[in-house]
């Protein structure tokens, strides 16, 4: 047969690179995937800080932004948009959010909330 790829026994070389390959894996899944529960939930309305709340109230929140009024619910230590008057909604659709780090965001409306602990995860929303 002319031109079929025969495979080997696998070298020691291949072995020890699909090995260390798994090690960095794992350590890279151990080391930086973040899974603590947030303590707060800061909104931002256009480019200021809204305010930050508690997440250990439960409380629904109505801000007032460029297109209509957007609904924040908090309740059992986590935190969602209720509702937006934006056209897609999918700030509606990401859902709850509860790990510290994560945010979700109302574009048309200029709304955005981020759950927020002791100290800020490092991502592409610190730069």
């Amino acid at each position: 047969m002319k031109g079929a790829l025969r495979w080997g026994k696998p070298l020691l070389g291949d072995v020890l690179v699909i090995l260390v390959g798994l090690i960095v894996v794992a350590y890279l899944i151990k080391s930086l995937w973040h899974n603590e529960q947030a303590a707060k939930l800061q909104i931002r309305l256009g480019d200021k800080i809204y305010s930050t709340y508690s997440l250990d109230q439960n409380r629904t929140i109505d801000l007032q932004g460029p297109i209509g009024i957007t609904r924040i619910v908090i309740a059992d230590g986590r935190a969602r948009f209720a509702s937006s008057p934006c056209p897609n909604q999918y700030c509606v659709h990401q859902g709850w959010l509860s790990h510290k780090g994560q945010a979700a965001f109302c574009l048309p409306n200029q709304v955005s909330l981020e759950l927020l602990s002791g100290e800020k995860p490092f991502d592409s929303l610190n730069y």
